[in-house]
């Protein structure tokens, strides 16, 4: 009698942990490929738990028709500060500890180099509490206090943000590729 009851307590673990596992989203996992970045950035529904309740992602193929995740463009919420103004923002996402940063910090520097004049360049270190802080002030100052409490998880993350609207125009994590960043600086510089 013991035995099968715990058979039974066994399975019914081993089947929620499979369900709960299957309603974890891909796209916003830990692993940061490229390939997982470019999904982020080129799907409208990323960010979206298709297990989650009544979700218009659910199912739905985002090169269909009309998505009704296509309209919603991401954001950070509110057009930056005045300061932030004319140029395309690059964030930087960083902390001490972060190999994603590591892996990126000769990709930001050359886009440093290149784009010294013709882009603005924000970074947040979120590396402890005290630096945390600091940025969680300068985002306040820059208009990107809603950016940061939602990605201060997300280290090893490049955000490039249109200033004017808030549009966030592209978004990679743990992306060494330079060629990634320069096509969407680029194209919004020459805008």
């Amino acid at each position: 009698m013991k035995i099968r009851f715990f058979s039974f307590v066994s399975i019914v673990s081993l089947l929620s942990i499979a369900s709960l596992t299957g309603c974890v989203n891909p796209n916003v996992s830990q692993t940061n490929s490229a390939t997982e970045t470019q999904e982020i950035q080129n799907n409208p529904c990323a960010g979206k738990n298709p297990c989650a309740g009544k979700n218009p992602c659910a199912g739905k193929n985002p090169c269909a028709g009309k998505n009704p995740c296509a309209s919603k463009s991401r954001t950070v919420g509110t057009s930056l500060a005045q300061e932030l103004q004319g140029k395309p923002v690059l964030v930087d996402v960083y902390a001490s500890w972060c190999p994603a940063c590591e892996n990126i910090a000769p990709t930001l520097s050359q886009l440093e180099q290149k784009y010294a004049q013709d882009v603005h360049f924000v970074i947040f270190d979120v590396s402890d509490k005290s630096s945390t802080a600091e940025a969680e002030a300068k985002a306040k100052e820059l208009g990107l206090t809603e950016f940061l409490a939602k990605n201060k998880n997300q280290t090893g993350m490049l955000t490039i943000i249109e200033p004017s609207t808030g549009k966030i125009l592209a978004q990679h994590r743990n992306n060494p590729n330079i060629e990634d960043y320069e096509s969407v600086l680029d194209k919004a510089i020459s805008q």
